[in-house]
């Protein structure tokens, strides 16, 4: 049975939601704040996320990077926010559908089968254990030596990039395009020196890394 985590702040739309979802062959849990919709997803096996963007914690938007820093599971928006802006900054940070209220039924449900074949039975792992540092996913810090590791914005978005890709060569473009643009997918040299103040603060012997690998002329990849 899909499992639906409903992120809805509003008691009684989402009370109403989850009797609705049952009814026609989903489970599904609710949650009424930003926090601990990001907990729920990582600690349950969620399938696909419904999520209103008007929370009282933080924005919604917010929400979808923060799983997407570990997973490609479904979400879809539900959201009085009618402009043109916000649907475009929801679907940039990674929804894959933007539905505006007041909503009926039949058409969210519609959206839900359509979210449901896009599911895939193995759920990604919030959190990965190296031997020499912790990467939290979810919370988007490493621990190192039971010390957490500060990494800058540009340090964490490459790191998490290949990490997702684990065991994978990810071009040189690939992440210059996500993390900085397409305008910089040319130049590596930003990416040299980002890759080896990684290795710096990650890696046990940086001239000799054991996670953060080069493949010469081609790009990284991340081995656990």
């Amino acid at each position: 049975m899909t499992l639906v985590l409903i992120v809805e702040d509003e008691a009684q739309i989402a009370r109403a939601m989850q009797i609705n979802l049952h009814a026609h062959g989903y489970q599904a849990i609710t949650v009424a704040n930003g926090a601990d919709a990001v907990r729920a997803a990582a600690q349950q096996p969620v399938d696909i996320v419904v999520l209103d963007l008007g929370l009282p914690d933080m924005d919604g938007v917010d929400v979808i990077r923060r799983i997407r820093g570990w997973s490609s599971m479904p979400i879809i928006v539900l959201s009085a926010r009618h402009a043109s802006e916000d649907k475009v900054e929801a679907l940039d940070a990674g929804a894959d559908d933007y539905v505006t209220k007041p909503f009926g039924l039949d058409e969210l449900l519609a959206r839900l089968r359509v979210a449901s074949r896009r599911v895939v039975p193995d759920h990604e792992e919030p959190t990965l254990a190296t031997a020499d540092f912790m990467v939290d996913l979810a919370g988007k810090k490493i621990v190192k030596d039971g010390a957490e590791v500060r990494l800058t914005p540009t340090e964490w978005n490459i790191l998490e990039l290949l990490v997702r890709n684990k065991g994978k060569l990810v071009s040189q473009q690939q992440i210059l395009t996500q993390v900085w643009g397409q305008a910089y997918a040319k130049e590596s040299q930003y990416l040299r020196v980002y890759i080896a103040q990684l290795r710096r603060k990650l890696e046990r012997d940086p001239a000799a890394p054991r996670h953060l690998h080069t493949e010469a002329g081609m790009g990284y990849r991340f081995d656990p």
